[in-house]
C-alpha cells in the first residue's frame, strides 16, 4: 500500500510539473479538453486576440466568472459587440487555452460601471494596512512595511485555479519576469514580487511553497503571502480586485500591481496574458524611482 502511495505522489507530482515547465513534449489531442460556454462580451482586445467574457458556470470545469479568452482566429471576431451574448467552445491543454465556434446568440443589458484601469489617487502612506501582518511561503511574518523601499509586483491568485491562461498565467509571469531581471547585472537589486492568495484556508504557507516551486521561484526576489481573510479581503479592495468562492473554485477578477521604489502605486495590469516584457519593463522603471510624494494607499 505504501508503495502505491508513493508512486501515486511521484506521478501526480510529474504531472504538476508537466503544466508549469516551460519545455514540453508536443501535445496529442488526448490532451486537449472541449468545453461548450455561454457568456456576455466585456470587452475586445483585437491586438490581443482575445475577448473578456462574463460566462455563466462551465458543466465539469469551472464555476461562473468573467475573465480573458483567446481567439486564435480573429475572423470569429468580424462583427461582435460589447454586451452581445454569445456561444462559444473553450478549448484547454495542459498549457493553453483559446475559445472558438464564437456564436451572438442575443444582447444582454449594459454594466453600469467599467473596471477602472488607471491608479487611484494616492492617499496617505499610513493606512495600517502596510503594517498588517500576512504570512509567506516560509510561514514567517511579515508586512507591506518590510517591503518599503523596494520596487514591487504584486499580483493575485489561488493554487486551485483551473484555467492555464488564468492564475497559472500569472504565475508563469512573475517567473519569466523575476528570472529576465535576475539577469539584469546593471540593475539594483531592490525589487520584489508577491504572489497573495485570495483562498487562504486551502492555501496553506506549505501549499504556497510548494507551488512556488513549481516556478521556480527565488524567495530573495519572489514570495507568497497568505493570511487572514479580513486583510486579504482589505488588500484586495484597495487593488479594485474582486473574488467570490463559488462551487468549489473562486471567482475572480486579474490584477497586477507595480509600486516603485517610493511607494507609489506605478502601473496596473487588469489582465491575465502574457505580461512578463511588460513587468520587466515596468519594473526597471520602478527600481529608480525616487519620488516620495505618493505612496501606495
Amino acid at each position: 500500500m505504501r508503495a502505491f502511495v508513493i508512486i501515486f505522489i511521484a506521478a501526480f507530482s510529474q504531472l504538476i510539473l508537466s503544466q508549469t515547465k516551460s519545455a514540453e513534449l508536443p501535445l496529442s489531442s488526448a490532451d486537449e479538453r472541449v468545453f461548450p460556454a455561454k457568456g456576455a462580451i466585456q470587452g475586445i482586445n483585437l491586438a490581443d486576440k482575445s475577448l473578456t467574457i462574463e460566462h455563466g458556470a462551465i458543466s465539469n470545469f469551472m464555476a461562473a466568472m468573467t475573465m480573458p479568452f483567446s481567439v486564435k482566429d480573429t475572423n470569429e471576431l468580424n462583427g461582435l459587440r460589447v454586451n452581445d451574448e454569445i456561444s462559444f467552445q473553450l478549448h484547454v491543454t495542459p498549457t493553453d487555452s483559446w475559445i472558438d465556434q464564437i456564436a451572438k446568440t442575443g444582447t444582454a443589458a449594459a454594466h453600469e460601471n467599467a473596471t477602472p484601469v488607471q491608479p487611484p489617487p494616492a492617499q496617505s502612506p499610513e493606512n495600517p494596512l502596510w503594517s498588517c501582518q500576512f504570512t509567506n511561503e516560509l510561514g514567517q511574518a511579515v508586512s507591506l512595511n518590510d517591503f518599503r523601499g523596494q520596487a514591487l509586483a504584486i499580483t493575485f491568485i489561488y493554487t486551485r485555479c483551473p484555467l492555464p491562461n488564468a492564475c497559472p498565467r500569472l504565475s508563469k509571469n512573475f517567473q519569466e519576469a523575476s528570472q529576465k531581471l535576475a539577469m539584469m547585472t546593471n540593475l539594483s537589486s531592490n525589487w520584489h514580487f508577491l504572489s497573495v492568495t485570495f483562498d487562504p484556508e486551502h492555501d496553506t504557507p506549505q501549499t504556497l511553497k510548494n507551488y512556488g516551486k513549481l516556478y521556480d521561484y527565488n524567495p530573495a526576489h519572489w514570495s507568497f503571502l497568505t493570511g487572514s481573510p479580513d486583510k486579504i479581503a482589505e488588500l484586495t479592495r484597495l487593488a479594485d480586485l474582486r473574488y467570490a468562492p463559488d462551487s468549489g473554485f473562486i471567482n475572480h477578477d486579474f490584477r497586477t500591481l507595480i509600486v516603485d521604489a517610493s511607494g507609489r502605486l506605478q502601473t496596473i495590469f487588469p489582465v491575465s496574458g502574457d505580461l512578463s516584457d511588460s513587468i520587466v519593463a515596468e519594473m526597471v522603471k520602478a527600481v529608480s524611482a525616487t519620488n516620495q510624494t505618493a505612496l501606495l494607499p
